[in-house]
């Protein structure tokens, strides 16, 4: 039976040198010839979950507040209404919001009997967050890099993603440690989506993400302007809020796919706090057609990039050795 995760509390520097992972020797063919020191074996686990998911897309921004974690929760929906088995990997340590719209706020991960972490399950999605390892929504987290790196390893390689067509790792603000690590863990990126607003300090902010990525051998699948303009509910007139096109003219500048703009919408942030994804409960809305257009180009994106793998075609779920 499946037991409760507590509080994953990462290795102090006097046991570094030893594994955490020992569990994870049972789905390993190479138990007892293995050299692999801690870091060794950390890599090769997380490369192991990351090779039954067929793409991994980093959801980006250099700037908080655009809307990033809205973004990837949508887009996440909508893929999955495609008929696609998507993931959430909410890689925001200090401000993880993934939880909270889908409804899963104070959800707790259990331990499967193999020694994994199961992903909460909600609207189809598998979900991993640090919100799901708090015992109190209002306690923040204060770590070091060396800690931040040990859960980031938990995250990819502990949980049991097992075959997924997509998974969406919502990356928090800025080009710091947490996607650093990230995109050196995972190896084979598939591709970034760079979230945006109009306005010229968010913009700049856009412009630095895509060196990021450029920098990072990542490809940039596009930049998304959200909250571009809000339809008058009144006069039904479109109010320039953060100003408008901003964002395409950047992606322009920059030479990156434009995929859209994101208008605002109130029911949008009602939904959000609700726990209801929006683009499920107002598909034919002008707003969550906009997401579903964006998720169709990353879909597109990620068949040129190569083939979907079927199901039937998948690996072989993880043996006992």
């Amino acid at each position: 039976m499946a037991t409760e995760l507590n509080m994953i509390q990462p290795s102090s520097s006097s046991s570094g040198d030893v594994c955490t992972y020992m569990w994870a020797c049972a789905i390993c063919d190479e138990t007892e010839t293995c050299q692999k020191d801690r870091e060794g074996h950390s890599r090769w686990l997380v490369g192991k979950r990351m090779e039954r998911i067929d793409y991994k897309i980093l959801v980006m921004s250099n700037k908080g507040g655009v809307g990033k974690s809205t973004m990837t929760t949508n887009l996440a929906i909508s893929l999955a209404l495609k008929g696609y088995e998507v993931g959430i990997c909410d890689m925001d340590i200090h401000g993880p919001n993934i939880p909270k719209m889908v409804g899963a706020e104070g959800q707790k991960l259990k331990i499967s009997t193999g020694g994994g972490i199961i992903p909460h399950q909600a609207y189809n999605l598998k979900i991993a967050s640090m919100s799901f390892l708090l015992q109190n929504s209002d306690d923040p987290i204060i770590w070091r890099d060396a800690y931040k790196f040990e859960f980031i390893n938990q995250l990819l390689g502990g949980v049991e993603w097992q075959d997924l067509n997509f998974l969406l790792i919502d990356l928090p603000p800025g080009t710091g440690n947490e996607s650093v690590t990230t995109i050196d863990l995972i190896g084979d990126v598939t591709g970034c989506v760079i979230v945006s607003t109009p306005q010229e300090v968010a913009l700049l902010d856009s412009r630095k993400s895509v060196t990021f990525a450029r920098d990072s051998e990542i490809p940039i699948i596009g930049i998304v302007e959200n909250m571009s303009g809000l339809d008058c509910p009144h006069c039904h007139q479109s109010i320039e809020l953060f100003r408008k096109g901003g964002g395409e003219a950047s992606a322009a500048d920059m030479g990156v796919p434009f995929l859209g703009r994101v208008p605002l919408d109130p029911e949008m942030v009602l939904q959000c706090d609700r726990g209801e994804p929006y683009a499920l409960f107002h598909s034919d809305l002008p707003t969550a057609d906009a997401i579903h257009g964006i998720a169709n180009k990353v879909e597109e994106f990620c068949k040129k990039k190569d083939s979907l793998v079927k199901v039937s075609a998948r690996p072989a779920p993880f043996k006992k050795a």
